[in-house]
């Protein structure tokens, strides 16, 4: 990668990449490379055995019975389609195909964000950049559920590198939809590849653009409506019990439901930042100056980027205030890659005006890769949390192929060190795990004593050998399974 003192301004771009204003000039296959390369490091804790969430599990089993309720209460229909294609291929495949195509969404957004400067570098930083996004980092522990949807907006993002903007656009409603029905706020990164694709700018376009894509997204949410009717009895898509959702009638209501928004935007801030708050008030200020310098040299193009990262915020809010439900980290994807967007085009204008050698833009570029570097590293470490629960779970399915029958779990299992520590979110996780690597029923007993007494009787009347036992004890500072002599 160049050094961000040596990258050229306007005066270093060759005569072919002047002549060309498409984005396809700067060649999608070396950022797609770049970024490939970049996944693969980031991803090695996590690639071999990963880590997923445990209702990521019917995904990976091909299981639509098990995803079924999520098609009324979140509209998630391309994903129960997913769910029962009929076969099942690996967890660390499924894995691998998923950061790949997030690799190249990302390195796709670049190129059409970066095609009028000419310069590969800027498309390659705001790759990385794009690529290391935490939110990311966060959903991609849903990755056997979320290939789909990934898969549809990365063609779409694909597909704008090649095509106009007018094509572009009549594509729009059809992909909003799709990938609606994949994760909420995929249509969002739609839209933000729409806006850097955008080359004759007005405010009469703008307005155009975001009302094509309001139109698309009320009319997915309407077919979502519209087929939870037809299926499920249910026109609408009612929250599910767990969320806890206090819905707001009127004004009073969505007052009292600010104190959820507070907590969700404080999470967001954490997450972001990876625990460490001042980060959070780094990229604030960074966004705010970067915001700043470009309203001076493209203040329409700011207003493109900044209108589409305020209708995604808008939307949120909205949500939670009328709701009254905690909106996770991972849901503002869309946020980071507008953050993105702003501050690597503000980077490539600085550059441009200075042609490559004035502090500013030397200053902005060096911060872009302060921030790619230190991200890429947290990415890695973040990965790595996981592998002692990984680790822990493989151990006892070893152990688990000198017996038979089910797996009795005694004690407090969210208190083991492994089970904190990879913030596993439900005793299911454990019932999946061991059917993932030992195909092995799990009962956890201080969840249902009556269930794992009747196995060791049942046996016991059969002369059968006792099921394997295994207990959750206290050794130390570390909290783990107590498995049988020998293992």
């Amino acid at each position: 990668m160049t050094l961000a003192a040596d990258v050229p301004g306007d005066a270093g771009l060759t005569t072919r990449a002047r002549a060309e204003d498409r984005p396809a000039a700067l060649r999608l296959g070396p950022v797609v490379a770049l970024a490939l390369l970049a996944v693969l490091a980031i991803s090695l804790p996590n690639l071999i055995d990963p880590f997923m969430r445990h209702d990521d599990y019917p995904a990976l089993f091909a299981e639509g019975k098990w995803f079924w309720e999520k098609t009324l209460n979140e509209g998630r229909w391309l994903n129960y389609l997913w769910h029962i294609r009929g076969f099942v291929t690996p967890s660390w495949l499924n894995f691998a195909v998923y950061q790949a195509l997030w690799a190249v969404l990302a390195a796709a957004i670049a190129v059409a964000a970066m095609g009028r400067d000419g310069h590969p570098w800027f498309a390659r930083v705001l790759a990385l950049f794009i690529l290391i996004a935490p939110p990311a980092t966060l959903i991609s522990l849903w990755f056997n559920t979320l290939i789909p949807g990934l898969a549809v907006v990365t063609l779409f993002a694909v597909i704008a590198c090649w095509v106009t903007p007018r094509t572009l656009r009549t594509l729009l409603p059809l992909f909003v939809i799709v990938s609606f029905w994949a994760y909420t706020t995929y249509p969002l990164l739609l839209l933000a590849v729409c806006l850097v694709r955008t080359e004759k700018r007005s405010l009469r376009d703008l307005i155009g653009l975001c009302t094509l894509f309001v139109a698309s997204f009320a009319a997915a949410v309407l077919l979502t409506y519209t087929l939870n009717w037809y299926v499920h009895g249910i026109f609408g898509v009612p929250l599910a019990d767990w969320r806890e959702a206090t819905p707001a009638a009127d004004l009073a209501g969505m007052v009292a439901n600010l104190g959820v928004l507070r907590e969700t935007f404080a999470t967001l801030l954490d997450v972001t930042s990876y625990g460490f708050m001042p980060a959070s008030y780094f990229h604030i200020a960074m966004l705010v100056l970067a915001t700043l310098m470009m309203l001076r040299l493209a203040p329409m193009e700011t207003l493109y980027l900044h209108a589409g990262m305020l209708m995604g915020m808008g939307l949120i809010v909205l949500q939670v205030l009328k709701l009254g439900v905690q909106v996770p980290p991972r849901t503002f994807l869309f946020a980071w890659v507008f953050y993105a967007l702003i501050f690597l085009r503000t980077a490539a204008l600085l550059s441009r005006l200075d042609h490559g050698g004035g502090l500013r833009g030397r200053i902005a570029r060096n911060l872009a890769l302060l921030v790619v570097l230190s991200y890429l590293l947290q990415t890695f470490n973040q990965y790595t949390i996981y592998r002692p629960w990984q680790a822990e779970t493989r151990t006892l399915a070893e152990v688990a192929e000198a017996s038979e029958g089910p797996i009795l779990i005694y004690g407090p299992l969210d208190k083991l060190s492994s089970y904190e520590g990879a913030y596993v979110q439900s005793e299911m996780a454990m019932v999946f795990r061991m059917r993932q690597v030992a195909e092995r029923e799990v009962l956890i007993c201080d969840s249902d004593p009556d269930a794992c007494a009747k196995v060791v009787s049942s046996r016991a009347e059969a002369n059968q050998p006792p099921a394997l036992r295994v207990e959750v004890t206290t050794m130390g500072e570390e909290t783990r399974l107590s498995l049988p002599q020998g293992s």
